[in-house]
């Protein structure tokens, strides 16, 4: 599909939540598809509201998920002239007029439809007047916005690519404002014409702007230019059905990061959220996404985020990924929690290389390699009560456990055959159940009533690790203290 040029346009006034997310999402496997322009631009002419502080989280939102723009970011603020020159343009072709009614004029009448259960719109007061009554309104200093002129009868229709065929009465659409008092430009001026300077061919954008898109074509009409496809994507939810915000937890896409999510798998649930792929399988890579997104697999039915969800492809992606591809972001991870050692990037990468691939069946998370993993990487970790409570209980261990760690430290070979046998052989001679040594190894290795085979984990400490730990006795000191 040649010619295909598409646009994100968030507002800096908060950070990329996951809502923008998937509209830039879609936006940018669209351009990717077809060999499009991917144009991104920044919507901040909200003063009071806006901050270059978030224009960054955007930007740092943006570019962890992968969605690299082709052109931008553009900046609304630095187009002023351009909105006001149109403007200006409107008044003179008589397809605008000024409005002088006060902000207090126009509540007192919202408030005064509503108490009688009407619905309000703008009811035209300063449409009608005289180009001398503008002037003189102007010289004695009134402040006044601009307001589209709009047809008074006729029909407004576009044919979404989503819902289909929607259309509204002209005479239901009030004269909105173009330009505000203090001379920056509404959101309908702004994106009309930030989409026809930066010729865009498809507007995809949230269900909740369907309404704005017959003020937009009809901004469209009277520049003469031509309208853009519409592609209206549906709203994310919470589970509770209602719209997705903070109540239902974090919605920043940055919050997720911080979390542990990673890119990929945060796109590729992202990119379910809405939209069918036609593939029975649902861990789709990157490629995958470009390849099979069409317009035509996106629902018209709003969609559900599923915490849990995430987290299981987030979970796939890590038992997936090779080792090597983790190992930056999981030294990341050990470095912020101080228990980083330079070693295990250069003499010993090999054995973290095979802890990574131990550990990464297990986790949700990046960040679990440093706290249910802490125990492959550092001595001083703790044995979660649960650990305690079912593992440590056996009052025979304090004898045991040191035999044992003395048996194993004798072998010649400390491997997992070696280290198995030498276990079992160990619990027959004592006349025990080789789970009690099995899962008291377990808490005293790793400190987890869960963690990866026990015999694994025990090649993956060492000889020297596994055989301090399961001799010590300070397990021992703390269950009689508690």
């Amino acid at each position: 599909m040649p010619g295909v040029r598409v646009r994100f346009a968030p507002s800096p006034t908060g950070s990329l939540h996951v809502g923008g997310a998937r509209t830039a999402l879609f936006n940018w496997l669209f351009a990717r598809g077809r060999g499009g322009r991917f144009i991104l631009r920044i919507e901040d002419t909200d003063r009071e509201r806006s901050s270059p502080e978030m224009v960054e989280d955007i930007l740092g939102a943006l570019r962890w998920l992968g969605l690299d723009w082709d052109e931008g970011p553009f900046l609304q603020s630095e187009r002023l002239d351009r909105y006001r020159q149109v403007a200006n343009q409107l008044l003179s072709a008589n397809q605008a007029y000024r409005c002088f009614c006060s902000t207090a004029e126009l509540t007192a009448k919202r408030q005064a439809a509503a108490a009688s259960g009407k619905p309000w719109k703008y009811d035209a007061t300063c449409r009608g007047l005289s180009p001398d009554r503008v002037s003189e309104r102007q010289a004695r200093g009134m402040p006044s916005v601009v307001r589209f002129k709009g047809p008074r009868e006729g029909e407004v229709a576009f044919e979404d690519r989503i819902f289909g065929r929607i259309a509204h009465r002209t005479e239901q659409i009030e004269d909105f404002v173009l330009v505000r008092s203090d001379g920056m430009p509404t959101y309908h001026l702004g994106v009309v014409l930030d989409d026809l300077d930066m010729k865009i061919s498809h507007v995809m954008r949230g269900a909740d702007h369907i309404s704005n898109t017959p003020k937009q074509i009809l901004l469209y009409r009277a520049l003469q230019r031509p309208v853009p496809e519409f592609a209206h994507l549906p709203l994310i939810l919470g589970p509770d059905r209602t719209r997705l915000s903070k109540r239902h937890g974090a919605t920043a896409v940055t919050t997720y990061r911080d979390q542990g999510y990673l890119p990929a798998p945060f796109c590729n649930f992202l990119a379910l959220l809405g939209w069918s792929s036609k593939s029975e399988a649902e861990s789709l890579s990157t490629d995958e996404l470009i390849r099979r997104f069409a317009l035509e697999g996106v629902n018209k039915s709003n969609a559900v985020f599923d915490l849990e969800k995430l987290a299981w492809f987030n979970s796939q992606y890590l038992r997936n990924a090779p080792a090597e591809r983790l190992f930056p972001l999981i030294r990341a991870e050990l470095e912020k929690e101080g228990i980083w050692k330079e070693e295990l990037g250069s003499s010993d990468r090999a054995w973290m290389l095979t802890v990574v691939d131990l550990l990464k069946k297990r986790v949700r998370m990046v960040s679990d390699f440093a706290t249910q993993g802490r125990a492959f990487f550092a001595d001083d970790f703790e044995i979660e009560a649960k650990a305690r409570r079912k593992f440590l209980k056996d009052k025979a261990l304090p004898l045991l456990m040191p035999d044992l760690a003395a048996r194993l430290g004798s072998l010649p070979v400390f491997g997992l055959e070696e280290t198995e046998s030498a276990l079992r052989t160990f619990a027959a001679e004592n006349g025990v159940k080789a789970g009690l040594l099995i899962n008291a190894a377990r808490a005293l290795l790793t400190g987890k009533a869960v963690a990866p085979g026990i015999f694994e984990v025990m090649v993956a400490l060492g000889r020297e690790r596994t055989v301090a730990r399961l001799s010590g006795t300070s397990w021992v000191e703390n269950e009689q203290e508690g």
